[in-house]
């Protein structure tokens, strides 16, 4: 059955999140030319300049909503983001984790803080520059959401915790185009953010120390230290604090070995950082918590699906099994290496790796 494109009702009005990057000034070129009333809005999410939220980038957003013709909010949730976003990523890290902001951010900004926001503007939608893509099925009214065409930029992984709800309300523009595409658009507009780099790293973390702005959120964080060790419990070395550390991670363990060392575990109770060969890092199995299901509810058994376990990861054939309390058992049909907990497993249909099926939150990776 062939579904409508998401675009089909042309007076609607729908604000898009614009980050002052080409991807959302494109998304709203879009949509006012398919004749939609839209509203820019940029998030201020933090105090401090960053490579994405920045004054810079918010007069970049406010030029482009000039030259389309439309209206341009900045949307002050600084304080928000800090509490619901930064402070659980330093958390996160503290707890031995890997954290995605990006998601927590997609979910509770963009598609729950500013989507109330737009029902105040009258507007039933929210827009993004994501890519990815949206289908309604018309008989059911669900939302089903698809890789992006572009497959190097393809954005879904971020997306795969987004209600039914928040899905039905949301808009992907650019979902259908390359970047190459999306950059040319820019240019035959005459957007000065047509050639504007894409932002590399974690908005609130411009300069890539994770461990800098974890110390800075919970000052305790700078005094830690502990044990790295062999997976004999050898001590090899010191550390200060497993939140500089991820699983997988080879570069700056800070001790000399015979032999390529790789963080195999983290214990933060203890203050261990466990390395060993690369072999190790092989998972046949996995667990997930807080595992949301694109369709609104879980499948009545086991299922055979694709899993991205990173976002650059490529998607591993596996079979899940749905668990009590929004839990889920993997097992990989060929080992995946370093799965590390705190990073999103995305679930996409196993046949050609395309629609999103669902996703959780990574506990642990078991052998």
């Amino acid at each position: 059955m062939s579904l409508p494109n998401e675009i089909d009702v042309p007076t609607e009005r729908i604000v898009v999140a614009m980050s002052g990057g080409v991807d959302s000034s494109v998304a709203a070129a879009m949509l006012v030319e398919q004749g939609a009333d839209a509203i820019g809005v940029t998030m201020r999410l933090s105090e401090s300049e960053s490579r994405c939220c920045s004054l810079e980038d918010a007069d970049d957003a406010r030029r482009v909503s000039e030259s389309l013709g439309i209206k341009f909010y900045v949307a002050n949730y600084a304080d928000a983001f800090g509490s619901e976003v930064i402070d659980a990523f330093a958390d996160d890290y503290l707890a031995g984790r890997t954290p995605i902001p990006c998601i927590a951010c997609n979910k509770s900004f963009k598609f729950d803080h500013l989507l109330e926001r737009a029902r105040v503007f009258g507007a039933s939608r929210v827009a993004t520059g994501h890519y990815a893509r949206l289908k309604h099925d018309p008989d059911t009214g669900q939302a089903r959401l698809f890789r992006g065409v572009d497959r190097e930029k393809d954005q879904s992984y971020f997306l795969f915790s987004l209600s039914q709800e928040q899905l039905r309300a949301a808009s992907f523009p650019v979902g259908d185009l390359s970047k190459h595409q999306v950059r040319e658009r820019a240019r035959a507009l005459g957007m000065g953010t047509a050639d504007k780099p894409d932002s590399q790293e974690i908005c609130f973390v411009p300069d890539g120390d994770y461990a800098k702005v974890v110390e800075r959120i919970r000052p305790h964080a700078a005094r830690l230290r502990g044990e790295i060790v062999d997976e004999s419990g050898k001590v090899l070395g010191e550390h200060r604090g497993v939140h500089r550390f991820t699983v997988g991670q080879r570069h700056g363990l800070g001790i000399s070995a015979d032999r390529r060392l790789y963080v195999l575990r983290l214990d933060p109770r203890e203050q261990k950082v466990v390395v060993g060969d690369v072999d190790s890092l092989d998972c046949g199995e996995a667990r997930v918590e807080r595992v949301n299901w694109i369709s609104g509810s879980p499948p009545s058994e086991a299922i055979r699906v694709r899993v991205q376990v990173r976002h650059r990861h490529k998607a591993a054939l596996a079979r899940i099994v749905p668990g009590p309390n929004d839990m889920a058992a993997i097992a990989f049909e060929e080992p995946v290496r370093a799965v590390a907990p705190g990073q999103a497993a995305v679930f996409y249909d196993a046949a050609d790796d395309n629609e999103v099926i669902g996703g959780g939150w990574l506990l642990e990776g078991i052998p």
